[in-house]
C-alpha cells in the first residue's frame, strides 16, 4: 500500500512537471501575435518545408500577416506583407532596426562587424562611414562602372575555359573581385590559393549543403554545438573564420606600411584615417571592426550577386526567349565591341523587366536578416515586446497576388508598360527597406546589370545536352540565402 501510494504521488509529479515545462515553453506576452509553438528547444522548425519562407508564407491564410512562430526556444514575430515590413521597418524603423544575439553570426564575425552590430551610435558611426566611403570610392558612379566592366572580360574568358570550377563559383571570382578593388585597391588573379581559399570559406556559409544546413540549424537551437555532428561544424566554421580574418590582417599591415592619409586608395585606407581619429577604444574604429567590416562586404556582396547571375544561367536554359530579347537589347543598345554601362539602362527595358523578375521570383533572402524590436511597440494592434526577435518574410511580399498576377509565373513582361517600358515596383524589395536596408544594394545592382549585358554580348548560355539543367523553380536553403542548385552550362561565343 505505501509503494501504492508513493507511485501515485511520483505520478502525479511527473504529470504536474511536464504541464508547468509546457506552460513554460508556451507562455506567450498578453496581447502577443498569434501562431504555432512547437515542440521544446527546435520550435516550429521541423513543421516547416525546407524554404521556411514560403512554410511561413502559408502560414498567413490562418494567423494573419503579423504572427508569431517558436523558432528554438524562442517566440520570433514573423511579417507576412509589405504593409507589415512597411509599417515596422520604415515607418517604426527606430524601433525595429535590432540585431539578434546569433550564435553563428559571432562565431564567424567574433562580436565585430556592420552586419551583426546592433543598432546604437557604434552602428550608426560605421553605417555613415560606409555610405560615405563606398560613394567617395564610386559606387552607384560611372568610376565602379570601369572595375565591373574591366572585370568582364576576365570572367568571359573563365566561361570558356574548362578547370572544373562550376559557373557559380567562377561568378563569384569575379565579383569577389570587385569587391577587393573597394577594399584593397586591387583584384586577384584567379588562381591566387589565398583568394581562392578566401572566396571557398564565403561559399561554405552560403551553399546548401549538410554543413550550411547545420548552422541553420544551430543559429535557432544552439545548445546543439557541443554535440556530434554539429561540434565539427562548429570547429570548422571557427577555422575559417580565423583563416579569413588572418588574410585580411596581412593585407592590412601591408597597406599600413605604404599608408598615406592624404591620398585614400579604398575602404581599408578610410577606416584607417577613422581609426587614426579616433580614441584608442572606440568600439566602432579599430582593427577588428575593419577586419570584419571587409568580411561583411565580401559576405554581403559577393555570394548575393553571384547567386542571382547564377539563377540568370539557370534560367535562360529554361526561358531561352529571354535571353534572345536580352541579346536583341544588348545588340541594338550597345553592339558588339561598345562596353556595357548603366546609361543603357534606359535603352533597354526588357533587360531591367527580366532583372527585376528575377530577384522578385527567386528571391535571395527570402527572411532577410533577422531583426530585434530595440523598444516595445504596437504592431497591427499586437504588443510586440523590447528585445523580440522579427523576421521580415520578403518571399511572401514577392509571392503575393495582391500585387503580383500568377506569382509563380516568370513573366518579365508583367514590368512593362503598353508601350514596352519599364515599370519601377516598390513591391519588389530584395535588399529589404528600412534603416537596416542594405548597405551594397547600388554595387549589387550595377555589378548584376553590367555583368550580364557583358557575358550576352559575348556569350551565348545553352543547356548541357550531357547533363540536362535541374529546375528553375526548386532551390535549396542555407543559413540565410535561397541558392541555385547546381548544374552546368554550356558557353558559345556569338
Amino acid at each position: 500500500m505505501h509503494w501504492t501510494c508513493f507511485s501515485n504521488y511520483a505520478t502525479v509529479f511527473i504529470g504536474l512537471s511536464v504541464l508547468i515545462l509546457f506552460y513554460y515553453f508556451l507562455k506567450r506576452p498578453k496581447n502577443f501575435p498569434p501562431g504555432p509553438h512547437g515542440l521544446p528547444l527546435v520550435g516550429y522548425i521541423p513543421f516547416l518545408e525546407k524554404n521556411m519562407a514560403e512554410g511561413l508564407r502559408k502560414l498567413k491564410e490562418k494567423y494573419g500577416s503579423v504572427m508569431a512562430v517558436q523558432f528554438g526556444r524562442d517566440d520570433c514575430v514573423v511579417l507576412n506583407s509589405y504593409d507589415s515590413i512597411n509599417e515596422a521597418l520604415v515607418k517604426q524603423g527606430e524601433k525595429f532596426s535590432g540585431r539578434t544575439n546569433n550564435y553563428i553570426f559571432d562565431l564567424v564575425t567574433i562580436y565585430g562587424g556592420f552586419k551583426a552590430t546592433d543598432y546604437g551610435p557604434t552602428w550608426r558611426a560605421l553605417k555613415k562611414l560606409g555610405h560615405r566611403t563606398l560613394r567617395g570610392l564610386g559606387v552607384g558612379k560611372t568610376a565602379l562602372e570601369a572595375t565591373i566592366t574591366e572585370e568582364t572580360p576576365f570572367l568571359v574568358e573563365n566561361f570558356t575555359t574548362k578547370n572544373g570550377q562550376t559557373s557559380q563559383m567562377k561568378l563569384t571570382l569575379a565579383v569577389s573581385n570587385n569587391i577587393s578593388k573597394i577594399a584593397f585597391g586591387s583584384r586577384f588573379e584567379y588562381d591566387d590559393k589565398i583568394f581562392l581559399h578566401m572566396v571557398e570559406i564565403i561559399q561554405k556559409f552560403s551553399e546548401d549543403t549538410p554543413h550550411s544546413n547545420m548552422l541553420a540549424v544551430l543559429t535557432f537551437a544552439p545548445i546543439l554545438r557541443f554535440i556530434p555532428p554539429f561540434r565539427n561544424v562548429v570547429k570548422i566554421t571557427s577555422d575559417d573564420a580565423q583563416s579569413f580574418m588572418g588574410y585580411v590582417q596581412d593585407i592590412i599591415e601591408e597597406h599600413e606600411s605604404s599608408f598615406d592619409e592624404h591620398h585614400i586608395r579604398d575602404f581599408t585606407d578610410a577606416f584607417l584615417i577613422e581609426i587614426k581619429k579616433s580614441g584608442k577604444d572606440d568600439p566602432a574604429f579599430n582593427k577588428l571592426q575593419l577586419i570584419q567590416y571587409i568580411r561583411d562586404l565580401f559576405d554581403a556582396g559577393s555570394v548575393t550577386t553571384s547567386s542571382t547571375l547564377t539563377w540568370t544561367l539557370l534560367c535562360f536554359c529554361h526561358y531561352p526567349e529571354c535571353q534572345e530579347k536580352i541579346a536583341a537589347e544588348v545588340a541594338k543598345a550597345i553592339g558588339e565591341d561598345r562596353i556595357p554601362s548603366m546609361r543603357h539602362r534606359d535603352e533597354m527595358p526588357y533587360t531591367c523587366a527580366f532583372i527585376q523578375e528575377l530577384m522578385r521570383h527567386r528571391t535571395l533572402v527570402p527572411l532577410s536578416i533577422f531583426h530585434k524590436t530595440n523598444k516595445e511597440a504596437t504592431l497591427n494592434g499586437y504588443t510586440i515586446p523590447k528585445n523580440t526577435t522579427i523576421a521580415p518574410n520578403l518571399w511572401a511580399v514577392h509571392y503575393d497576388p495582391e500585387y503580383f498576377e500568377n506569382p509563380r509565373e516568370f513573366r518579365p513582361e508583367r514590368f512593362l508598360d503598353r508601350d514596352g517600358k519599364f515599370i519601377t515596383s516598390n513591391h519588389v524589395i530584395p535588399f529589404s527597406i528600412g534603416p537596416r536596408r542594405c548597405l551594397g544594394e547600388q554595387l549589387a545592382r550595377m555589378q548584376i546589370f553590367l555583368f550580364l549585358t557583358g557575358i550576352v554580348q559575348k556569350l551565348k548560355v545553352l543547356p548541357d545536352p550531357d547533363n540536362p539543367p535541374p529546375s528553375f523553380h526548386i532551390g535549396g536553403s542555407s543559413i540565410v540565402t535561397y541558392e541555385p542548385p547546381v548544374f552546368d552550362v554550356v558557353f558559345e561565343r556569338r
